[in-house]
């Protein structure tokens, strides 16, 4: 079996298989001239990336080099609520005038970014500019967008649009507002320079070819439509910004091609966007969509009729048949991306072509994408606001509903409960938030396929319709907001403030299905301490999750210590069969407990359907406006669980916790009644030193040790090779695991029985005495409190 690499990045994957995209956003905007390799010799948890230094680094204005602020406050009310009456009062909130001069002064807030596109912030201090998050209010005609001017209905309905074009998401009014706020906002400038540039990458490239992924029934022609998109939207962006043709030209030479109409084949006639794997026609139908609408002045009746009769031919009837019992349409029913994509790609197609189609699909296609996506891509955010398959399906789930949310709100005046059908989705912008480490997200499940024009960018759409600034100024400074045409259009430039300013470190999302909590020493400190720990139900991810209960990763000093291998090989068979015990998807190392961060008992997966419970507390510090953040001593933040039940029964306690004014960790395990090996397990990229009980793991120049306190009898360390155990069940006939190259399990093996197992991590902090690391005495996991490791 051939594995491949994602195109986005010509460096390392977590994972081996082309279908696992970047674990993180793609720095700047994909690179066009990145081919699908094949596998990489060396393994990264993530996917490292080339370092960008964003355009426009802070100039002047930063004053300052180590202050600290005492603000403690939550961060959920304080700063994502608050708004003013655009004058600088007591809060500290700038002015119109005020708001102008940081933006000319301190421009982009981050210089760069690191090897896995985190933001890089100077380490300084700013009063005025890193205020607490908000959006100015009042006049501020030249910093922000004026209203449209369009005449909704009093009672919209999504067959009833705007008479002007374009429709979907940029309206006349923002096209005519741009060029002044480009002028007058370093962010927008640096995304309209991005967004020419990418189109400029593609402009000399053949139109997209037909590459079909694995089967047309299995990841289709997926990628081929997503780029399609992503080159549409920048030609579309480019000649609106600018009025040169060519690019009009060349978007069409894209849609044409894709048409099937071109002088090259692209796919079976009539079905050319592949139905049997339906993101394929709505990815296809929400491209045709945008280059309709945004180049509607400059088409031609012919090149119309052919844009509008492939919208219609190859996939509204689609989505019509689909809403009427075909196969295809399965996607339905669920609450994950893919109702989210199929939902917006037909409803897109159908709002850009109103009033010009004369078959009437376009208005019955609105009739059921609109009310369906609102009662299933609506519920895609658990209670707590955590996606409910993966964080990384997270970005293709909230990329599609925002599309659509944004584009019916700006064809029709309303998003018709798509963003209020479920209270909690107002959330999943603070999911994003807390799941992205120093280093790189909590990755834990499937990665996805390629990302392509699919960003975190609906956080600034999130952010205005949900009055969560935060949301809006997080997403700002990563990179993935470059080379989209979204991140302009739905970006508010009254926002001001640093997001940062008085979030708190910690957070705990408490819904059953996957409990979970993360942890930090800093926001603004690539190279502090992140730790994040899993627990939850197995079922309910639509067949993206792994049986992965206790899984954890700890960043530190700038290297991800404890991480995740990520996708398994979607094309192999029966790796998505389901979520229940028997499931093939099981069979495979990296949906296996063995593959994760966490204990296995006996070789054996754990429970796919149990309960969890869980505690978290935490001693709510919140970093300041200041870059530089100096932990309170008595900080910390400690989260347990018990996963008895996902142990069939053997009684297993996990807890995690912060500890020494959060410079170290303490992994702690307490197990009753084994009766059957027990093994820890921790999947590392450092090279391992053993020593007993101790381990020296060292990667990129760092060090960590690693130590096992009060060890039980025979307790040591041992290195494994990131694979399945030998008697382990069968694959599916033919099939075989990805191997996982530059990846080592550090282990701990032990015989049944009952053991409290404390596992210390000490990163050696730069400056740091070995007199200044604490060993904790052993307390058992229901004991613990905020203050007993003090």
């Amino acid at each position: 079996m051939a594995y491949r690499q994602s195109n986005e990045s010509g460096l390392p994957l977590s994972n081996p298989n082309y279908h696992a995209a970047n674990t993180d956003p793609r720095a700047m905007y994909n690179d066009p001239d990145e081919k699908k390799a094949g596998m990489s010799k060396w393994i990264k948890f993530g996917v490292p990336v080339a370092i960008v230094i964003i355009v426009a680094a802070v100039v002047g204005g930063v004053v300052g080099s180590k202050a600290s602020d005492n603000n403690k406050g939550n961060s959920s009310s304080s700063q994502q609520n608050g708004g003013n009456n655009g004058n600088s009062g007591p809060g500290g909130q700038p002015n119109e005038s005020e708001l102008a001069s940081i933006k000319s002064q301190v421009g982009l807030f981050a210089t760069s970014t690191n090897s896995f596109n985190i933001p890089i912030y100077p380490s300084t201090t700013n009063a005025a500019a890193f205020t607490t998050p908000t959006f100015i209010t009042g006049d501020a005609s030249k910093l922000t967008w004026p209203k449209d001017p369009a005449q909704f209905a009093a009672q919209p309905a999504p067959t009833s649009v705007r008479t002007d074009r374009p429709r979907i998401v940029a309206p006349a009014y923002k096209w005519e507002a741009l060029p002044n706020l480009i002028a007058n906002d370093p962010y927008m400038k640096a995304w309209n320079d991005s967004i020419i540039a990418l189109a400029q990458k593609f402009d000399p490239m053949d139109p997209v070819p037909y590459l079909i992924d694995g089967g047309l029934g299995k990841s289709g022609v997926l990628d081929v439509a997503r780029e399609v998109k992503q080159r549409v939207k920048a030609f579309a962006y480019a000649y609106k910004a600018t009025g040169q043709t060519m690019w009009a030209d060349r978007a069409w030479r894209e849609l044409h091609n894709a048409s099937g109409k071109g002088t090259q084949p692209f796919g079976e006639a009539g079905n050319n966007w592949n139905t049997q794997h339906f993101l394929d026609v709505a990815e296809f139908t929400a491209a045709f969509a945008i280059g309709y609408d945004w180049l509607y002045d400059v088409w031609t009746d012919d090149q119309k009729t052919l844009i509008r009769t492939a919208i219609i031919d190859l996939g509204l009837k689609y989505g019509v048949a689909a809403y009427g019992g075909e196969g295809y349409g399965w996607w339905r029913n669920v609450n994950g991306n893919w109702n989210c994509v199929c939902n917006g790609g037909l409803t897109l197609g159908a709002l850009a072509i109103l009033g010009d189609d004369t078959s009437g699909v376009a208005e019955q296609i609105l009739g059921l994408t609109v009310p369906n996506a609102a009662l299933n891509c609506g519920q895609g955010p658990s209670t707590d606001g955590t996606w409910s398959e993966t964080a990384n399906y997270w970005y293709f789930g909230t990329t599609a509903h925002a599309e659509m949310a944004s584009s019916l709100l700006s064809a029709t005046g309303s998003t018709y409960d798509l963003l209020d059908s479920n209270p909690t989705f107002a959330d999943t912008g603070r999911f994003h938030i807390y799941v992205s480490g120093n280093q790189q997200m909590f990755d834990y499940g499937d990665h996805g396929p390629n990302k392509f024009s699919t960003t975190a960018n609906s956080m600034i759409f999130y952010g205005s319709q949900y009055n969560k600034p935060v949301y809006t100024l997080f997403q700002r400074d990563r990179p993935d907001s470059h080379g989209d045409p979204w991140a302009i259009f739905w970006y508010d430039p009254a926002v001001t403030g640093a997001w940062w300013n008085g979030l708190q470190l910690d957070h705990y999302f408490d819904d059953p299905l996957d409990v979970w909590t993360s942890m930090r020493s800093s926001w603004t400190d690539n190279t502090g301490l992140y730790v994040a720990m899993k627990a939850g139900n197995h079922t309910g991810h639509q067949a993206h999750g792994n049986l992965d209960a206790g899984d954890f990763v700890i960043d530190a000093m700038g290297v991800r210590w404890a991480g995740e291998l990520g996708s398994g090989d979607y094309l192999a068979d029966g790796y998505f069969s389901g979520e229940d015990q028997a499931s093939e998807r099981w069979l495979y190392y990296r949906t296996r407990t063995e593959g994760q961060n966490t204990l296995v008992l006996g070789h054996q997966n754990q429970v796919v359907s149990a309960n969890t419970p869980s505690k978290f507390e935490s001693s709510g510090t919140a970093q300041g406006s200041s870059t530089v953040f100096d932990v309170p001593g008595d900080s910390t933040a400690y989260f347990t669980t018990d996963l008895t039940a996902t142990y069939s029964g053997v009684s297993i306690k996990r807890g995690i916790r912060l500890i020494n004014g959060r410079k170290q960790v303490l992994l702690q395990d307490d197990i009753t009644g084994a009766t059957t090996e027990v093994q820890w397990r921790m999947h590392t990229n450092a090279t391992i030193a053993l020593s007993g009980p101790s381990a020296t793991l060292t990667l990129e120049g760092k060090t960590m040790q690693v130590s096992i306190l009060n060890p039980p009898e025979g307790a040591a360390f041992q290195t494994l090779a990131a694979e399945r155990y030998p008697d382990d069940p069968a694959f599916p006939a033919g099939q075989s695991d990805q191997p996982n190259p530059g990846v080592s399990v550090l282990a701990i093996t032990l015989p049944a029985g009952s053991y409290n197992l404390q596992v210390l991590f000490n990163p050696q902090w730069p400056g740091m005495a070995a007199s200044d690391f604490k060993t904790p005495g052993f307390i058992a996991l229901d004991s613990w409190s905020l203050t007993s490791h003090n």
